[in-house]
């Protein structure tokens, strides 16, 4: 899979990403919670979902808060799996 340049990257970010940033080729976002439990739950949501896509984010926990990158180590880039967990996880954050 071929990934997109860094202006495409950014132009898709501004278009239909609010929250992302890119940096180091990664996309990254950081989550806030009122709890450990509801934070651990949205990563146990998309722990389902990547694994159903093959492509796991890099993300750390801290008691209420989710700090996540991705990015497609075999490509060395941002790719449309990057783009399309990364709407999956605002759709989960969401709920």
């Amino acid at each position: 899979m071929k990934p997109f340049t860094e202006h495409e990257v950014k132009e898709f970010l501004t278009k239909n990403l609010k929250g992302w940033t890119f940096e180091m080729n990664t996309l990254n976002r950081d989550f806030k919670f009122k709890t450990f439990v509801e934070a651990f739950s949205f990563m146990t949501a998309i722990a389902l979902v990547a694994e159903k896509l093959d492509h796991h984010p890099d993300w750390s926990n801290s008691y209420n808060k989710v700090s996540i990158s991705l990015t497609n180590h075999e490509a060395k880039g941002i790719t449309q799996l990057d783009f399309d967990l990364a709407k999956t996880i605002d759709q989960i954050f969401e709920k």
